[in-house]
């Protein structure tokens, strides 16, 4: 083999081993409000509490709504959220401090996708931060909640969340 078919071969072949650094940024779709939508009754339904979780709830910080999509005895996995309606809400007005703003018609939050099967439903949603090598920069990358519905409110909770500091 020549020397110089032999250094491409070696150094596409470094190339090619090598991690790749790159990453496309998660977005949201145009339209997340049209997400919340199922042709199915029940499925419909359940994306409905969902869309109320985040619009009035999350967006908003209309926690004196909670219970209109929450049980009483709401099950958070969260780990820096008790269990129960009044656990998540001490949670957001008390230790989070969130103050309410104006509930929109429409959704304000970036959202990928929004699924629902059975009585579960699941929004996946960018999420930024900084880079922690580089602080001048950021990256995105998906968060999750998932939501288990019961009689027409969220009973049960998961998400992407770690132990806050």
């Amino acid at each position: 083999m020549k020397t110089s078919t032999l250094f491409f071969v070696t150094v596409a072949t470094v190339l090619a081993l090598m991690p790749t650094r790159a990453q496309e940024p998660v977005v949201g779709v145009p339209d997340p409000d049209a997400l919340f939508h199922h042709s199915d009754p029940k499925l419909n339904a359940n994306k409905q509490v969902v869309y109320g979780i985040f619009r009035d709830l999350l967006e908003a910080n209309h926690w004196e709504l909670a219970d209109k999509y929450l049980t009483e005895r709401y099950i958070q996995h969260n780990p820096n959220a008790a269990s129960g309606r009044a656990g998540v809400v001490k949670f957001f007005t008390e230790v989070m401090k969130v103050k309410p703003t104006p509930i929109q018609q429409k959704l304000k939050s970036k959202i990928v996708s929004v699924t629902a099967e059975g009585d579960l439903v699941t929004v996946a949603w960018p999420r930024e931060y900084k880079d922690p090598k580089d602080p001048s920069k950021s990256y995105t990358t998906t968060w999750f909640d998932m939501w288990r519905i019961k009689d027409g409110k969220a009973d049960e909770h998961w998400d992407s969340a770690m132990k806050n500091p």
